[in-house]
């Protein structure tokens, strides 16, 4: 059964990559715009999410400290995929829960790589 990743960005565009980057790949794929749209939208399975940082309404740290709350969600893998590159901003994601951290611009195969290596 296809796994499905959750993807969260405020840029439209970034969104539209990384969901056709996994869907190609053979992934489920639920678009969120920002933190809270994303936990609205977290009310089934979900292997992944991949979150951007710096989103207006909550941001990708807020994000991953809500998505560790819940119980059912406290031990999936959470990847960030921002700008951001600085070593405080990759502490701070990484003590709220974070996964992973991948810098854009990305490539696809960067991004399947990543996704594959936790995942499997």
């Amino acid at each position: 059964m296809a796994k499905t990743i959750m993807t969260v960005d405020d840029s439209a565009s970034v969104r539209q990559m990384v969901a056709f980057t996994l869907k190609n790949a053979g992934f489920n794929v639920i678009e969120a715009q920002d933190g809270q749209d994303a936990l609205n939208k977290l009310n089934g399975p979900v292997d992944m999410i991949i979150t951007d940082l710096n989103m207006p309404n909550m941001d990708g740290i807020t994000l991953i400290k809500n998505v560790r709350a819940k119980a059912q969600y406290k031990f999936i893998p959470v990847i960030m995929l921002t700008t951001e590159s600085q070593a405080g901003k990759k502490q701070e994601g990484k003590s709220a829960g974070a996964t992973g951290w991948i810098v854009k611009p990305f490539k696809p195969d960067q991004l399947l790589a990543v996704v594959n290596k936790v995942l499997r």
